[in-house]
């Protein structure tokens, strides 16, 4: 007896990049975070959990390191800081999306953040398509305002950011 043969399941991945800076004197006591705030009409009005590491969605064809470059640029409208590249692992999310995080030091100013955007119809079932900002603001925190903030699925790469910069 023949039994068909399956595929086994392939599940989105997705890469980002965690910016962090210090103050003064180093440590990860004085170290603050960048994380963005969904957009669109869904996070619009949620702030606890509702914001996120800069990342994105990728195939086959690309690494995970130089998508979580270009999701950064896409996200942010601004280039990736050069330097050295802390690789802070993987979590599976509970749809099966594998994520992927690296640290990389550096500073900007949230107010030159250019968001990308996407189209979704809105309101549901309206069949009117609006476009909205992937990210309607950038901040930094403190680790412990990143971890009130962060989408639980998220705070394992905070938590291994400051294990990092602790050792």
């Amino acid at each position: 007896m023949y039994g068909t043969v399956t595929q086994p399941k392939r599940y989105k991945q997705s890469a980002g990049l965690l910016l962090f800076r210090r103050e003064a004197g180093g440590g990860a006591g004085g170290v603050e975070v960048l994380l963005g705030h969904m957009g669109g009409p869904l996070w619009a009005g949620r702030d606890a959990g509702g914001w996120a590491i800069p990342k994105g969605e990728y195939g086959p064809e690309e690494t995970p390191r130089d998508a979580a470059r270009r999701e950064f640029t896409e996200e942010l409208g601004l280039p990736p800081p050069e330097g050295e590249y802390l690789p802070l692992g993987e979590v599976r999310l509970s749809s099966g999306k594998l994520v992927t995080v690296w640290a990389v030091e550096g500073d900007l100013d949230p107010a030159l953040m250019v968001p990308g955007t996407f189209t979704m119809e809105w309101p549901p079932h309206s069949g009117t398509e609006h476009e909205f900002p992937e990210l309607d603001r950038v901040a930094w925190f403190s680790p412990a305002m990143a971890r009130n903030k962060l989408m639980v699925a998220q705070i394992p790469f905070l938590e291994r950011l400051l294990t990092l910069l602790a050792d």
